[in-house]
């Protein structure tokens, strides 16, 4: 029998339990995104990330996260007031998932909390096959993680977007070049010490191929606020592409390969990844 949520499943055609994986991850996000809206979440925040350059952009790739920004900063912004929103929403397509709120053990603007929901109950209500089910095992949860940045840097815009799924509903996001800044920022800044998050260098590839224009102001605000950019003199296109050169030169790309492949359909298209081929991927950008 066709139900809304089968009828969510037909765009995937899953055939592995991964897809099948993939597929109810990206239900949850969309249903959450539906009961936000509903709780009136968009008055006050973007969305923003590799998860809004998926859902609202086509972004090839698969993503885990919900990530936001507050339009202005709210130090004491507060997950919390959504989660019977995100629970109403949920149940109404017969989810049934817990909130947590993440504690912080440090000082942080990123206020984080995850959706979690039986694995095996919420891929019975999606009618898998049931070799796939049997593969599922007993008590596992499928995640998906909220963040909020409750004192973002300034100087970017937002639109609203529409999602048509579950229905259509309306999404306020970042314009894709304070997106793009956000993510190069992403690629040039992040102290994971030796890690490497190839996903980054993934979507900078999608961006210099569909949508290269970078708001480079954003851009030194970001860098700025994470102490990654100092000094009275703005950025400019030399010396972003002297920090851009630079970081591509400690990239270990075998090591971001791998960290992507298992978001991507065909992992072969990595295979020409190489600090010369990042280089001069430089030249794609625009400035705006």
């Amino acid at each position: 029998m066709e139900t809304p949520l089968t009828k969510l499943l037909e765009k995937y055609a899953p055939k592995s339990k991964q897809d099948y994986l993939v597929a109810l991850r990206e239900i949850l996000q969309e249903i959450a995104l539906l009961g936000l809206w509903r709780s009136k979440f968009f008055d006050h925040a973007g969305f923003y990330g590799g998860t809004a350059l998926r859902i609202i952009h086509g972004l090839d790739r698969f993503s885990e996260d919900l990530d936001f920004s507050l339009l202005q900063p709210q130090p004491e912004f507060d997950l919390e007031r959504f989660r019977d929103g995100l629970a109403r929403e949920l149940s109404a397509f017969g989810f049934t998932a817990t909130f947590e709120t993440k504690t912080k053990t440090a000082q942080s603007a990123i206020h984080s909390a995850f959706l979690k929901a039986d694995t095996l109950s919420q891929l019975i209500l999606l009618n898998a096959d049931e070799d796939i089910l049997a593969q599922i095992p007993k008590g596992q949860v499928i995640k998906v993680k909220l963040e909020v940045d409750t004192h973002p840097p300034p100087g970017f815009a937002t639109e609203i977007q529409y999602l048509l799924r579950p229905f259509p509903f309306p999404v306020r996001v970042y314009v894709l070049a304070d997106l793009l800044a956000g993510k190069m920022h992403a690629a040039l800044c992040r102290r994971w010490k030796n890690r490497v998050k190839g996903r980054d260098w993934y979507d900078l590839v999608w961006y210099a191929a569909y949508h290269p224009d970078l708001h480079l102001a954003h851009l030194e605000q970001r860098m700025r606020q994470s102490g990654d950019w100092k000094g009275e003199e703005s950025m400019d296109r030399d010396s972003f592409a002297e920090r851009y050169l630079e970081c591509v030169q400690k990239v270990d790309f075998a090591m971001a390969r791998k960290d992507v492949e298992p978001f991507v359909n065909h992992p072969e298209s990595l295979a020409i990844w190489s600090r010369d081929f990042f280089e001069k991927l430089l030249v794609k950008f625009r400035f705006v």
